[in-house]
């Protein structure tokens, strides 16, 4: 999320020429780049267990809605890495959970 983020904060021409095409407004870019780069760095966090769950929540949305919005403009052909990127963070958050819980029996 974090190396996706880089294109958007610089607002890189092949990044503007991809959020055109979904049919969103190219100042979104940045917004978008700057909360994945803090989500990203959140989860990397080893403590702030609250927030590394909103950062989760947010990251999952961001995703879902790019998944969404490229099933409808361009049909399921090109849905292989934004589903790759969401199983990713599915198991990273499964991995996080039980870490978390075996911190909490010892």
């Amino acid at each position: 999320m974090a190396l996706g983020a880089i294109p958007d904060i610089l607002m890189i021409d092949e990044a503007k020429k991809v959020v055109e095409h979904l049919g969103y407004p190219i100042y979104l870019l940045p917004f978008l780049g700057v909360a994945k780069t803090l989500g990203a760095i959140t989860i990397l966090i080893p403590k702030f267990d609250k927030l590394k769950e909103w950062a989760y929540a947010g990251l999952s949305i961001d995703l879902i809605g790019a998944t969404y919005s490229i099933i409808q403009v361009d049909g399921f052909s090109n849905i292989l890495i934004p589903v790759l990127h969401i199983l990713l963070l599915t198991v990273s958050y499964i991995f996080w959970g039980r870490i978390k819980a075996i911190q909490n029996q010892v």
